[in-house]
């Protein structure tokens, strides 16, 4: 889909050729003249058109106006939010339409022009990839519209825009169904991202997992036939010196349980336990065209969690990268399992900041539902960062505790500690886990659990938070960078001890 802006008045919006022209209406009103401006005058008047953020009145052949379509979406106080919301409603109540072409006017505000293209984006699209017949997508061609299109609401757009591709790439990964989204496939999808867009890119199989020692990590592939994958990406956008940040994605590409399997209803919808390491490679999609002045690794740990002969069980005792033994009391607790040792690989790079990504817990669902992603951090610098980009992204998270009390559950007579902590605070106990194998870096755990996918008639990945990481990530540019000079510091990267490969 092509996005421009353009300058333009109500007026110069009538003479523009498209399918369809959508004003949006804020509470106070517009300025303006022209038929669109006579339009939004009269609806106002007459009570017919309600500002309220995603109401709708539709007109079809306005003398005057050269689209057949016009839609008046109301947008409350034209905050982000308010237009992202408006947006969507008109985009959605066109779909079906044949619109190609689409102008989309706008309240003034370099806010309201991310806005528009993140919804546009998100409600236009449709996968199609494994169906025999597939429609074509309908729009191609979106005009936005502002009264002055100056150098912030440019920069906006081109950083909308990335950030829409990195969105839709993290959706069509994460809707791909698991026989087809394989760890090889999310292997051979960043190579070729790598080769396309300069970055540097390793993919590694079993040998070479093995010789790092991740014995927590290969456990949980050992029942399934799909060979695992240990992606590592990164992107320099700033001088080699600077500490980068690096992304952790869970790559559970099918999660069945294992042997503590799951119930047989919505099984299905396990191949979005994925759905971390699809964010990540969607960030690095979105900077392949964004190109911010920082550094980024990702790191994907990809498997299937699967019962068979060979398959890990209840009571075993696995060695992790760190050396710490971990038992296993459920194998439907594997995300974990597989993050804890890319966490112990992550302290390599000295990095400014961790952040792991994972549909991980129930519980996060249970306690937050869909709307705000889990966020639990080590370092209250790096929490409100994230708390903050997520807001202004509009793919918000919550700040939820780390008191070391939770950590007590994960007490075991039979190895350094368990991989579950009963139903209690789940997901609090599963971040406590992780930060076991955090060093002294900052580090962050955010539970997509509830956000990254969408169940029921609107099934489907969401693309989160792709969005609320790029945001952080594009903030860094200005921001000191003061966990580099940390990073240099002449002492051992991680606390854990660590023991030789097996």
């Amino acid at each position: 889909m092509d996005f421009e802006l353009k300058a333009s008045s109500l007026a110069d919006a009538a003479r523009l050729k498209a399918d369809a022209v959508v004003v949006l209406v804020p509470d106070a009103g517009v300025v303006g003249d022209g038929p669109l401006a006579e339009l939004v005058d009269h609806a106002l008047r007459a009570g017919d058109l309600d500002t309220k953020a995603g109401k709708l009145l539709q007109a079809y052949r306005v003398a005057g106006v050269s689209a057949p379509r016009v839609l008046l979406a109301g947008c409350g106080d034209a905050s982000g939010r308010k237009v992202m919301t408006a947006v969507q409603a008109a985009v959605g109540a066109l779909r079906g339409r044949k619109v190609r072409r689409l102008a989309l006017w706008l309240p003034e505000g370099a806010a309201a022009v991310r806005a528009a293209v993140t919804a546009t984006a998100e409600t236009s699209y449709a996968y199609v990839t494994t169906k025999s017949k597939p429609e074509p997508r309908e729009l191609e061609k979106v005009s936005l519209l502002v009264a002055e299109a100056g150098a912030e609401a440019k920069a906006e757009l081109r950083t909308a825009r990335a950030v829409a591709a990195g969105i839709e790439f993290a959706r069509e990964l994460g809707n791909l169904p698991p026989n087809v989204a394989t760890p090889t496939r999310l292997g051979e999808e960043a190579r070729q991202m790598a080769k396309s867009h300069g970055f540097q890119c390793e993919v590694l199989g079993p040998k070479e997992v093995a010789k790092l020692g991740m014995g927590s990590f290969m456990a949980v592939a050992q029942g399934s036939q799909e060979p695992l994958r240990f992606i590592v990406l990164r992107y320099q956008g700033a001088a080699a010196g600077q500490a980068p940040v690096v992304l952790v994605g869970k790559g559970i590409t099918f999660d069945s349980g294992g042997i503590s399997i799951k119930p047989a209803g919505e099984m299905d919808e396990m191949k979005f336990d994925m759905s971390g390491a699809a964010s990540v490679l969607g960030v690095f999609r979105a900077l392949a065209e964004s190109r911010p002045a920082i550094n980024v690794v990702g790191l994907v740990p990809a498997c299937e969690n699967l019962p068979d002969g060979r398959a890990f069980k209840p009571g075993d005792v696995v060695t992790s990268m760190s050396g710490q033994t971990i038992e296993v009391l459920n194998t439907d607790a594997e995300g974990r399992l597989i993050l804890c040792d890319a966490l112990t690989y992550a302290a390599r790079f000295k990095p400014r900041a961790v952040i792991d990504i994972a549909t991980l817990t129930g519980a996060c669902v249970v306690a937050l539902g869909g709307v705000r992603s889990g966020l639990f951090a080590s370092d209250d610098a790096l929490a409100a960062a994230l708390q903050q980009a997520g807001d202004a992204a509009f793919d918000p998270c919550w700040r939820m505790p780390l008191d070391d009390e939770y950590g007590e559950g994960l007490k075991t007579n039979f190895a350094d500690m368990a991989n579950v902590a009963g139903r209690q605070a789940g997901a609090v106990t599963a971040a406590k886990f992780l930060q076991r194998f955090v060093g002294d870096f900052p580090w962050a755990h955010l539970d997509i659990a509830g956000t990254a996918w969408k169940g029921g008639a609107a099934k489907g990945s969401t693309g989160r938070p792709v969005p609320l990481l790029l945001q952080y990530l594009h903030g860094l540019q200005a921001a000191p960078a003061k966990a580099d000079k940390a990073a240099k510091a002449d002492k051992p990267a991680t606390a854990v001890r660590r023991r030789p490969a097996r």
